[in-house]
């Protein structure tokens, strides 16, 4: 069984994430979202909501668990028995900073293996960081995020 991991912080998920999912989804027999604590962000949505909201997000996929987890993604990859990592690139600066991270994690486990997932041409520009801001200022975010997740936002910024 080939498991992979996607594991990000989630904060929110976007389109863009749900679309690494659902294609990441059909490559292999399970996909688990890690959604991860991020120490060098101020994160909006607690670990708990952003869990709930990709689970809601997500439930078209059978194949796909979503789980809390601290601590380094190596220790996970062992954990689950996964066989990669997958990762979704937006651009060139993406690349950079992931390749960077998929060959500290390959040198701390020789097992992990990253691939890469190119954002599609209409989510390359979506980030959650910008989302964020949109949402803050009341502007209209749907088309960005799924609609659970549009709604926890306007929530969030009422």
């Amino acid at each position: 069984m080939k498991i992979a991991i996607f594991p990000g912080s989630f904060d929110p998920l976007t389109n863009g994430h749900l679309d690494i999912i659902e294609r990441s989804a059909k490559l292999f027999d399970e996909l688990v979202v890690a959604v991860a604590i991020n120490t060098s962000k101020n994160a909006l949505f607690t670990t708990s909501e952003k869990v709930t909201l990709i689970e809601e997000a997500t439930h078209h996929l059978a194949n796909v668990q979503v789980v809390p987890t601290k601590g380094l993604t190596v220790t996970l990859f062992k954990q689950l028995g996964a066989s990669v990592l997958v990762r979704g690139l937006r651009d060139e600066a993406d690349y950079r900073y992931e390749r960077q991270i998929a060959e500290m994690n390959h040198q701390l486990d020789k097992t992990v293996e990253t691939i890469f997932l190119m954002a599609a041409p209409d989510n390359s520009y979506v980030a959650s960081s910008i989302i964020k801001e949109i949402a803050k200022m009341h502007g209209d975010v749907g088309t960005f995020v799924p609609q659970n997740v549009c709604r926890a936002l306007q929530a969030k910024y009422k």
